[in-house]
């Protein structure tokens, strides 16, 4: 008997194994098929039976994995984007205590590399902050939460000050986003990578700091 026990939990076991593989490889392929879905339609068009569909799977296994479409980008956009993004601004954060121009000017570059690997997902995004107020919640959690990558830079700010410094980062955080649309995405802005990232460092070195040091 024991034998026998012994042997049916090990398939048990082995069974349960491969329904979890099942189920992380259904979910993997749900959230790619919804990407390249989004990238190409933007957020409104596409639907739960379109995201099911590519992944040749029902609307009810879709639920399994997915409350909404909603839940879906917001899975999409921590899965890259958010990881990403704050990852850059905690570079920022030591950029900024270098004092370096020249190195803040090489950061906002690399921010136009985050922004071009995800441009195609941008319209997408944009549309489900205007549509969704749970999803406006959740982009402007995003932006809010960047100033916490960067210690360093907050503690150059006294106290009383502290809502002006996080509000500066937010608010270059979204002038970057909507330069990058207007220029990369919808082609309104007519500037050479080179020539924006000089003018954006103009702008935003000195702004960032409340006694600015001397560019190096």
């Amino acid at each position: 008997m024991g034998i026998v026990s012994t042997a049916t939990e090990g398939s048990k076991g082995k069974r349960g194994t491969l329904r979890d593989e099942q189920k992380r490889a259904t979910r993997a392929k749900l959230v790619d098929a919804a990407r390249t879905l989004f990238e190409e339609r933007g957020y409104a068009a596409v639907t739960v039976d379109d995201i099911a569909s590519v992944v040749g799977c029902s609307r009810a296994t879709f639920y399994v994995h997915f409350p909404s479409r909603v839940e879906m980008l917001k899975t999409i956009g921590a899965a890259g984007m958010a990881t990403s993004a704050l990852a850059s601004y905690m570079d920022l954060d030591e950029v900024l205590d270098s004092g370096s121009r020249a190195e803040f000017t090489a950061w906002l570059e690399q921010s136009f590399d985050w922004f071009d690997e995800n441009k195609r997902l941008l319209p997408a995004w944009d549309e489900a902050v205007a549509l969704e107020p749970e999803f406006r919640i959740t982009a402007r959690d995003g932006i809010s939460g960047l100033p916490d990558a960067m210690p360093k830079y907050l503690a150059r700010w006294p106290a009383d000050k502290q809502d002006e410094a996080r509000l500066r980062v937010e608010l270059l955080v979204t002038q970057l986003e909507r330069f990058f649309t207007r220029w990369a995405v919808q082609g309104t802005i007519d500037v050479t990578r080179a020539q924006a990232a000089e003018v954006l460092t103009d702008i935003w070195f000195p702004a960032l700091y409340r006694n600015p040091p001397a560019p190096q």
